[in-house]
């Protein structure tokens, strides 16, 4: 039996494509972008995997605390 997945291909790609931006020192925190510069890797898969949430993709819910 294939296991399902817990991220969609198209949240995956979100995650990937803001990786990208991180690594070329593109990418900002904070609404449209007016926020500092990502510093880490987490912050980097945190911002994508909410832009992929925003789009209504396939991603498990944030964590409760």
């Amino acid at each position: 039996m294939a296991k399902r997945r817990k991220y969609s291909k198209g949240a995956s790609k979100d995650v990937e494509n803001e990786m990208d931006r991180y690594k070329r020192g593109k990418a900002k925190s904070g609404p449209g972008g007016k926020g500092g510069k990502v510093k880490s890797r987490k912050q980097a898969i945190a911002i994508g995997l909410s832009k992929a949430r925003k789009k209504g993709k396939k991603v498990p819910r944030k964590k409760k605390l």
